[in-house]
């Protein structure tokens, strides 16, 4: 649903617009109802449209709440979800709890990922890019057979 790059802007009240190739299909799909949360591996946000989310909140209710990892997941992510609605003009707001947690200003890049769009502080993303394009790929591929056949 959701792919490629786009650099937009966060207005003084916290609003970004929607890229029109992003916001289509939320508003077609999701009726314009997204979801915003934490990614709690990186210093960005993820956005779903309400229908995805709802996959994602369903397996994360499913684990054993038993296990602290579990529980943590669970806290953070379900936690920290917040329901936003597309505007009339396409534009969304980005709550201050959210924004602060991964740095947001002025700013943003919006990078699609299939079911969801990550939401990056601009310098954020080319930090965390340079990086990635400087590692070795060998790395990346050694750990797993995931990555057997797959030919980019």
């Amino acid at each position: 649903m959701f792919r490629g790059i786009s650099s937009v802007t966060l207005d003084a009240k916290g609003r970004m617009l929607l890229p029109a190739r992003f916001r289509e299909p939320v508003v077609v799909t999701a009726e314009g109802k997204l979801v915003l949360t934490i990614d709690m591996r990186e210093k960005c946000l993820l956005m779903y449209p309400l229908q995805e989310w709802e996959i994602v909140q369903r397996k994360l209710e499913g684990l054993s709440n038993i296990r602290a990892d579990a529980r943590w997941l669970q806290r953070l992510l379900i936690g920290h979800a917040t329901d936003l609605e597309v505007d009339g003009s396409g534009r969304v707001l980005l709550p201050p709890m959210l924004r602060d947690y991964a740095s947001l200003s002025k700013g943003l890049i919006l990078v699609g990922q299939g079911n969801k769009i990550e939401i990056w502080a601009d310098d954020a993303w080319q930090s965390r890019r340079d990086e990635w394009l400087s590692g070795s790929t060998a790395d990346l591929l050694a750990d797993g057979d995931e990555f057997t056949g797959l030919s980019v």
